[in-house]
Order: structure tokens, then sequence, then C-alpha cells
């Protein structure tokens, strides 16, 4: 009796000592270059330098948000190093800089780079080795494409998508008006062109002319002039943030007074509008998914207070009438869900696993009723927007937020 009860007992013992080491196993940690018990490298790359410099915001307030995060104790007890670098908006430099943060910082990921070209010059590396290109700065649809690309996700509407909105828009107010279109001669502009004509349908022979600009160049009056004169009554301005606000400048110059739309991209009102000049920019149309910093309307929101309190502790040389502040704040938001999610498996594998699992995530900067969503089979984080109108000092929403898909 004695024999078999010595048995059991080392038969619990065994069970026991199994159970605590599946135990250990489950529990253990597991990290990627870039991750360890203490710490979580982050790469960026930003145009601080360069014909799209006036984006620089966006990287300076997501330093600042992390700086917030890592005050308040990390992610999971983890700081987070953020490290970016510029690129002067040109791809080469992109590409040299992506190379430095992978195999020289050995980053976990690289999130929120700026720009399309400049993000498409590093996509492929990226997918190669396998490192996360995460909510890319830009609304290029090509990074909705995780069949080919599974390491490569955007974060805003796509380009395209948003070009829709202004034809259903254009259609229904002026039908019989006559278009002319600045854009950007790369990926960006191209897209929200192709937009465009696509929304249009039948009636793309409302676009009387088309003209490309190069990033290169200093100024496009000679373009808009050559808009206004091909009869155009309807402004379209596919641009970064320079050029929109050039636009405006030779618009009223030649006194020229067009439906005059501009991109999501040159919405901001302390980056466009107020260097343009707040009085020639009344009346400009555009569309949004994000709160206004400027508006008082939003002084009472609960994520807007959160918003102006971190602006006051952690940057309070930003311009919050700056687009891309609010932008990057929101941005950094979303990468810092993701990587709670992700708990104490910090493989690049796990990253790309959560930011694809996103459910009805709100970040304080987003308009209301727009939430966050993702899938494996589905990259595009943000497929919502507001049409606006530029009034006073401040943008003014109007109609229902509706999704920038097609079909609906």
């Amino acid at each position: 009796m004695v024999g078999v009860r010595s048995q059991v007992a080392f038969l619990w013992v065994a069970l026991a000592l199994c159970t605590a080491m599946s135990s250990e196993v489950l529990a253990q940690k597991k990290y990627d270059s870039g991750a360890s018990d203490t710490e979580i490298k982050i790469g960026n790359i930003m145009p601080y330098s360069g014909p799209a410099s006036g984006y620089a915001s966006i990287g300076r307030t997501e330093a600042a948000y992390f700086n917030k995060v890592n005050a308040e104790g990390g992610i999971n007890g983890r700081k987070i190093k953020f490290i970016s670098y510029d690129d002067a908006y040109t791809p080469p430099k992109t590409v040299e800089q992506a190379r430095k943060l992978v195999e020289s910082d050995g980053v976990l990921l690289i999130f929120g780079s700026l720009g399309t070209s400049t993000n498409g010059a590093i996509r492929k590396y990226m997918n190669e080795k396998k490192v996360p290109q995460l909510f890319v700065a830009s609304g290029a649809s090509k990074w909705n494409d995780p069949k080919q690309y599974p390491w490569t996700m955007g974060w805003q509407p796509n380009y395209a998508s948003e070009a829709r909105i202004y034809a259903k828009y254009i259609m229904k107010e002026k039908p019989g008006g006559k278009i002319g279109v600045l854009y950007q001669n790369d990926d960006f502009g191209k897209d929200y062109l192709k937009g465009l004509k696509e929304g249009l349908g039948a009636k793309a022979s409302m676009i009387v002319r088309e003209e490309a600009y190069d990033t290169s160049e200093p100024a496009i009056d000679e373009r808009v002039v050559k808009l206004k004169a091909a009869g155009a009554d309807i402004f379209i301005s596919f641009t970064s943030q320079k050029f929109a606000a050039q636009g405006i400048k030779k618009a009223a110059e030649i006194n020229w007074h067009p439906m005059h739309i501009i991109s999501n991209v040159s919405a901001s009102v302390g980056g466009v509008l107020e260097p343009a000049g707040i009085e020639i920019s009344q009346g400009i149309l555009s569309a949004t998914y994000m709160k206004d910093g400027s508006d008082p309307q939003w002084n009472a929101d609960e994520g807007m207070k959160k918003f102006y309190n971190f602006l006051a502790q952690y940057e309070p040389k930003a311009n919050k009438l700056d687009a891309g502040v609010v932008y990057g704040y929101a941005a950094a938001q979303t990468m810092m869900k993701v990587l709670q999610m992700c708990g104490d498996d910090l493989t690049r594998e796990n990253v790309m696993r959560q930011a694809a699992s996103l459910k009805d995530f709100e970040p304080d900067t987003l308009l209301p009723g727009i939430k966050i969503n993702t899938a494996p089979d589905d990259f595009a984080p943000i497929e919502q927007l507001q049409m606006m109108r530029f009034k006073g000092r401040k943008w003014e929403l109007f109609g229902d937020v509706i999704s920038s898909e097609i079909g609906h």
C-alpha cells in the first residue's frame, strides 16, 4: 500500500512540475531585434528638410507622444526609443535611412514614415527583411496589399477614394463645371487623379486641363495661370502643403475665384491656409477624418481635452492649428495600441498580427463616428471622411461622415 501511495505522490509531483514548466513556457517572453525587457526601438523617416518639410510637425509630435508614454511608465513596462531620421523627401535618402534603422540601429519596426514615393522606395526592402513598415503616412491605395506586401500597412484614408468623394460632390453641386487639376507628378498625385476620374466616370470630360509639377520646382504659379486660361471654374489641388499654399496665393493674385478643392493632406490651417492668407482662403473645400485643433467646437470634447493637455505638457511649442500635430498624435496613439496588444510577444510577426486585428479603436483626435478597423485581408485602418468648408479661421464640417470606398 505504501508503495502505491509513493507512486501516486510521485506522479502528482511530476504532474505539478510539468504544469509549472508548461506555464513557464507559455509565459515566456518573445523578442525580435529592437525589443527587450526594458525597451522597444521604433524607427521613423520624416522630411525635416526639403519640399515637404511642412509635414515635419508629424514626426515631432510623435516623438513628444512617445516621451509622454515613457513618462507614464512605457508600454507594458518597456520604454520607447524613437529614432527618427531626415530624408528631405528624396527616395534614395529614404532607402539609406531605412537600411540604417534596420541594419545598424536594429529597430523592431519602422512606423509612420512620410511620403508615397519615399515609402514606395523601401517597401520591397522592408518586406524582404520581414520588418513591419507600419502606418505609412501616405494615403496611397497600394499600402493595402496584404497578399503581396504583408509587412506594409497604411493608416489614413486612401487618396483615390478621397478624390472619388470630391467627384461626387462636384457632380451634385456643379454638374456643368469645368475642372482644372494641379497634381504632384508622382504616385501621390497620380493616385488622386485616378480616383477623381473614376468618380467622374462618364463625366471625366469635365476635366479641361491637367497640370503636373515636380517637387523640385520652386513654384507652380505658371501652372495655375494655365488652368485659369483653360476656362476652368473648378480648381482641384492634389498637392503637398507648400504647393497648395502657392496655388491659393496665385489664384487670388490673378483674380481667379473658382470652386477650390484642396486635398486632405494640405488642409492644415497653420501649415497651409495661414501662410497663404486667411482672407483669400475663405470658401475653400476639402474632406477630413480628424478634428480641427483650431476649432473651439471641440473645446469640451474629452479626446481633445487630452490632446490639448498633452501639448501643454510635452510639446508646448507645437501649433495646434497645424493638422500635422493632430495627425501625429492619433497615429502615435494607434501605434501604442498595437504594442499594448502585443503584450510580451514582441516579435515582428506578432506586431503585424496585432496591427491587422484592430477593432473599433478611436484615437482622441479622430472625428466622432470614425473608428479604426483592420483585418488580415484588409490593411486600410480608416475608410471614412466628411466634407468641410473653410470659413473665418476654421473648417466647418457639413454633410454626413461617409465611407471613402467605392460602392459605399
